[in-house]
């Protein structure tokens, strides 16, 4: 499939997705910023988040609507305020998804309700992404499908039973441009809780590209990734996570992200095709593997011993394999050390 007119697949290198968030901090300068590093760094696109607080939640900041647990990020916030702090104000939405444009760059967004996919038709995203909390509201599903546009849909949490809902809602649009993401849904998550060995029987089980959204801090877990098949990486991405923002703690840094652009390149380029023997490229080294020399000055009838026959580099004599087949045999012309075996020297 392709996504405006990047082709997305196992013959394209990684489609890489700089995710923006709430990293913005409420400065929409700084969120253009963030564009303009995102493209430094190589990244195909750059994404946001479509939501005002009321479409995320209800007012209310006690119970259940209030985060308590010690191993949230978000501790001590209620939900209400943390999608009020962390929201990406609409009328910023057509401001960056131009500069996006400008640096060649995609630009899209996840929408959290239907009257964000409603905007963001407006503005002629050329894809959308569904995140993981929301792969289980099948009407937001099947309204983003029905648009004809390209889905990226994010699978954390979610079972073999709710994945085959939202594929199977996307399909009954008509809409046959998917992609799965691996993700697991903690902030920041840990590389031995990413199972990503789940990529390629995602792929077979729904005849889908898969790819990763990444939570983990550094870029091993989307380098391997890509070697079990990954076509699509995704990436929280701030400009310093020193400054402070909503979803700093696991974003990546620009060097970060421009080197995950150049590893998970190098990853895919490594992959290649089933081979055996030399490449193109190994031939000229076949000369330096060992092969039969002789190890001393001998004349015509001299016997072949351990003494006089050496296992060596380089590799013009005959293969290491004949020494047994030739020790004990006597040779039938005058041969100068350092001589390379070969059969005429015995017949």
């Amino acid at each position: 499939m392709k996504i405006g007119t990047r082709e997305i697949g196992r013959s394209e290198r990684p489609f890489i997705i700089a995710e923006m968030s709430g990293n913005h901090n409420h400065s929409l300068e700084r969120a253009l910023k963030i564009v303009d590093l995102a493209a430094e760094a190589g990244a195909d696109a750059v994404k946001l988040q479509t939501y005002t607080p009321d479409t995320m939640t209800l007012d209310i900041h006690i119970g259940e609507f209030f985060i308590e647990s010690d191993a949230n990020l978000w501790k001590g916030q209620s939900l209400y305020n943390l999608y009020k702090d962390a929201y990406t104000p609409w009328e910023w939405h057509e401001a960056i998804f131009n500069r996006c444009k400008e640096h060649g760059m995609l630009g899209f967004s996840s929408p959290f309700d239907e009257t964000a996919v409603d905007f963001l038709e407006t503005l002629d995203v050329p894809a959308y992404k569904i995140a993981s909390f929301e792969n289980v509201d099948i009407p937001l599903i099947k309204k983003v499908a029905a648009t004809g546009k390209p889905i990226i849909i994010s699978t954390g949490m979610a079972s073999i039973a709710e994945l085959d809902e939202a594929v199977q809602a996307v399909r009954s649009q008509g809409n046959d441009q998917l992609v799965l993401l691996k993700c697991t849904s903690t902030y920041p998550a840990t590389p031995e809780n990413s199972n990503i060995a789940t990529i390629p029987h995602m792929r077979e089980l729904f005849d889908l590209e898969v790819g990763l959204s990444d939570h983990t801090m550094g870029v091993g877990t989307s380098i391997a990734a890509v070697t079990l098949g990954a076509t699509v990486i995704e990436k929280h991405f701030t400009i310093s996570r020193a400054e402070g923002g909503v979803d700093a703690a696991f974003s990546m840094e620009p060097h970060e992200l421009k080197l995950l652009v150049e590893e998970t390149e190098r990853a895919w380029d490594s992959l290649g095709t089933v081979t055996y023997g030399p490449t193109n490229a190994e031939k000229p080294s076949l000369e330096h593997r060992r092969s039969l020399y002789i190890g001393a000055d001998l004349r015509a009838g001299d016997v072949l011993t351990k003494d006089n026959v050496r296992v060596i580099r380089p590799g013009h004599g005959l293969a290491p394999k004949y020494l047994e087949l030739v020790l004990g045999k006597t040779i039938k012309v005058d041969v100068a050390k350092g001589a390379p075996m070969s059969w005429e020297q015995l017949l």
